[in-house]
């Protein structure tokens, strides 16, 4: 089996086990909890429906009506700031699911522009990543020259430092800012901000949903914008050097196998693959007369099959004309 199965397998089978060492974890981490808090909420359901003698069909409509009025909490969503809002969370792939399109041209509306935007969303963070990597290596080097270090190139272990680096100060600063605007405590800010950069958008912690934000605070909404433009183009940054230094690895490997099976294998004027094998020095010895060939092994791997039928033909050529003046001078006799 070749390496690249090899390694595909394992990366496979890695996954796979990676999946199932999380799914135990997080069982064990949730499970009592969320029947925790099921139960304290059944009990509370059923007190308000007990207190004030609700039917289930009303219960199920203040259900419908409290969940539906959430959003509006920050105001009308589907106004141009909410709107643009919504957009950059589309075009990011991060799908809080705050707000959704409920018209059915709204719907087929974000169908499209996703089909488009998010192919021009990826192309733009991959390219603000490419140029951030090159700032960050010019700046690497010419700190390296201040320094005066030996070696003045930026490696890709001092870019992969440098954005990780930057993308920790991004995060860290925006949880600090929205525990500040939002009221959040700073670790489920910190959360906030790694879901967010990691397009993971879980939309448990959404900013901009309080207060009338979208249409009070002009600012702050245009902060949140940039911490998640300029945030996803510091994580593609990372992103590229990850796979920039897969990939060189895969084309090293490949390198490698094609020299091994260039080693092993020629291809004659038939294609017809032939198998290189160790000469003895019989086989490696040389026809002519100058012995040029030597105990050096032939270019090509092996000797053609046509060059071994000609060598016993020379031979005799040569034999024949050895024995030709004894002839001549007998027949002069």
């Amino acid at each position: 089996m070749k390496r690249q199965n090899v390694r595909t397998l394992s990366l496979v089978v890695c996954t796979f086990t990676y999946l199932l060492i999380g799914a135990a974890v997080f069982d064990a981490l949730e499970s009592d909890t969320e029947s925790k808090r099921w139960e304290i909420l059944s009990d509370m359901k059923n007190g308000l429906v007990r207190k004030y003698n609700i039917t289930p069909e009303d219960y199920h409509m203040i259900e419908i009506v409290i969940i539906e009025n959430k959003p509006h909490k920050a105001g009308p969503q589907w106004k141009f700031a909410g709107a643009f809002y919504f957009a950059t969370v589309v075009l990011a792939m991060i799908g809080y699911g705050h707000s959704t399109p409920v018209t059915v041209g709204g719907k087929a509306f974000c169908m499209a522009y996703a089909m488009v935007g998010i192919p021009l969303g990826l192309v733009m963070f991959q390219s603000i990543g490419e140029r951030l990597n090159k700032f960050a290596s010019v700046v690497i080097r010419r700190a390296k020259c201040y320094l005066r270090c030996k070696t003045t190139e930026a490696t890709e272990m001092n870019l992969m430092f440098a954005t990780g680096m930057l993308s920790s100060i991004i995060i860290t600063t925006g949880a600090a800012v929205f525990s500040r605007y939002e009221g959040w405590s700073y670790f489920d800010s910190f959360y906030y901000c790694f879901v967010t950069l990691t397009t993971i958008g879980f939309g448990d912690y959404v900013a901009l949903q309080n207060d009338q934000a979208l249409t009070s605070k002009p600012g702050y909404v245009a902060l949140s914008l940039v911490f998640i433009l300029f945030g996803l183009a510091v994580v593609a940054a990372s992103i590229n050097l990850l796979v920039l230094r897969f990939m060189t690895m895969q084309a090293e490997e490949n390198a490698r196998d094609e020299e091994k099976e260039a080693s092993r294998t020629i291809l004659p004027i038939d294609a017809h693959p032939i198998a290189a094998r160790q000469r003895s020095h019989d086989d490696q010895a040389s026809v002519c007369s100058c012995n040029c060939l030597g105990n050096k092994q032939c270019e090509g791997g092996a000797l053609l099959a046509g060059e071994r039928e000609r060598a016993p033909r020379a031979l005799r050529r040569r034999a024949s004309l050895a024995m030709a003046p004894d002839l001549v001078e007998r027949a002069s006799v």
